[in-house]
C-alpha cells in the first residue's frame, strides 16, 4: 500500500512531458504533406513557418492549438494522439519549448 502511494506521489510530482512520440510525429507530418502546404504559404521555404521571428506559436499550448486548427481546417482526420505526436516532433525539431508543468 505504501509503495503504491509513493508511486502515485512520484508520478504527480513529475513535470508533464510531451505526450507524443516525435518519430511518429515526423512520419505523420510527411504523410499529411504538412510542409507542402507551408511551402505554398511561404513561397518556397516550408520551414520558415516554424523559424520566423514573428511566428504565431510562442508556447506548447499555442503549438497544440495550431496543430489542431490545421487538422480541423484541412480535414486531415488526425486523432488527438496523432496531434500530440506532431506537436512532440515540431517542438523537438524547431520550437524547443520546455516541458509543461
Amino acid at each position: 500500500m505504501r509503495a503504491t502511494l509513493l508511486a502515485i506521489a512520484a508520478a504527480v510530482a513529475l513535470p508533464a512531458q510531451a505526450a507524443g512520440n516525435h518519430d511518429q510525429g515526423k512520419k505523420l507530418v510527411e504523410e499529411k504533406k504538412c510542409e507542402t502546404c507551408h511551402n505554398n504559404k511561404t513561397l518556397g521555404d516550408a520551414k520558415a513557418v516554424y523559424l520566423r521571428k514573428d511566428r504565431k506559436v510562442s508556447s506548447v499550448v499555442k503549438l497544440k492549438a495550431q496543430v489542431a486548427m490545421c487538422n480541423s481546417q484541412l480535414n486531415l482526420q488526425l486523432f488527438p494522439e496523432d496531434e500530440e505526436h506532431i506537436v512532440a516532433y515540431l517542438n523537438q525539431a524547431y520550437y524547443k519549448f520546455p516541458a509543461q508543468k
